[in-house]
């Protein structure tokens, strides 16, 4: 088992300034757990207290049911992965490899088994007689990958491990990553401040935001019900289009003009926030339209385009599959209707309800 629990995990320095508050959290085993937040949010801390390497302040945290707050790192029978690879740039990629089984005295053949199953693994076996310094930024997160997975320990914590690779190399190492997890059936905590990484690799994420919990769910559940609007600004690329409404005689008004009829929608409130996704800015026809907007910005992007909208004071964004010939100041019909937006409170900044419809019948694939 390589389960972990944190019972109300707190971390401050000097006894004042709370960098983590309250952390209560179950991570299953074999579970890709990601968390996720803005620089600051106390993700990174939270991991390297998981390690051993950051005191804990408060509260309890165990694995595999035992405490281990009081276990030094290479007691808890972990890997981990950091940001910078943490290479020794005097050995070869095979001593680096190696390094930690040496430490803990592991036979030499067994050694050698390891490290010729870790190498055809991760595809270093033409490398192992080089320096860090003969490596590409790739080569070098393979090396620090296989040092993980030479353990064999059943958890591995990996602190933003793709950050300083090109877009390229790291949409090939997510795969790879996630690839290894599930065929070594690691128990994995992941930190990132990348939302993509995030949603793409985890069976679950957690939104950190000032120390502070603002939400645990699988990326699906977190991308169509935010708990809040941090969470439904920082999930999803592009984010959320967001902006103050008004409900009215069962109209909900944007702006004076641009207003939604809301026929099965009640709402507890006279004012609040109106969220709706890029994907549910449809185009219309003079049949279906709803509304007409005015285009500010046009990105192409290949397979897809991505337009802004003028809406009051605020900019929208939609996401349209094909290559659109618009440009700034065209009008477009859109077809806007109640079902595609999520409600917010304006005060708590709480969801109020999410969109009842989250993809459109011929995007839901059943398996």
């Amino acid at each position: 088992m390589s389960h972990i629990e944190m019972e109300n995990l707190k971390k401050t320095y000097d006894h004042q300034q709370n960098v983590l508050d309250g952390i209560n959290l179950e991570i299953s085993e074999g579970e890709f757990f990601v968390l996720v937040g803005p620089s600051g949010s106390g993700k990174s801390t939270l991991l390297r207290m998981i390690a051993g390497l950051e005191e804990i302040s408060g509260g309890l945290l165990k694995m595999n049911g035992n405490v281990v707050n009081h276990l030094r790192p290479k007691e808890r029978n972990l890997s981990m992965v950091f940001q910078n690879y943490a290479l020794y740039p005097h050995l070869t990629v095979e001593q680096n490899i190696l390094f930690g089984l040496h430490a803990r005295k592991v036979s030499k053949s067994e050694q050698k088994k390891r490290l010729m199953e870790t190498a055809e693994m991760m595809g270093l076996g033409d490398l192992l007689k080089r320096k860090p310094k003969q490596l590409s930024g790739g080569q070098r997160q393979r090396v620090a990958l296989a040092r993980a997975v030479v353990s064999q320990a059943p958890i591995c914590l990996m602190d933003e491990p793709l950050s300083n690779l090109d877009a390229k190399l790291r949409a090939h190492m997510r795969m790879e990553i996630k690839r290894l997890q599930q065929q070594l059936g690691l128990t994995l905590v992941y930190v990132t401040h990348d939302q993509v990484e995030a949603m793409t690799m985890g069976d679950r994420i957690m939104v950190l935001h000032d120390g502070e919990i603002q939400q645990v769910g699988d990326p699906i559940t977190l991308y169509n019900e935010p708990a809040n609007l941090f969470v439904a600004s920082f999930i999803g690329s592009p984010k959320i289009n967001l902006t103050r409404a008004k409900v009215q005689d069962n109209q909900l008004y944007i702006t004076d003009e641009l207003k939604i009829p809301l026929r099965d929608t009640f709402l507890p409130k006279k004012e609040l926030i109106v969220g709706i996704r890029a994907e549910h800015i449809q185009h219309a026809t003079d049949e279906t339209a709803t509304h007409e907007l005015e285009v500010i910005t046009v990105e192409h992007l290949g397979n897809e385009t991505s337009i802004t909208f003028s809406v009051g004071n605020d900019y929208w964004t939609a996401k349209w599959i094909g290559q659109w010939q618009l440009k700034a100041g065209d009008k477009v019909k859109v077809s806007l209707t109640e079902e595609y937006l999520s409600f917010f409170d304006p005060v708590t900044e709480e969801l109020i309800q999410p969109a009842r419809v989250h993809a459109k019948e011929d995007e839901v694939v059943a398996i």
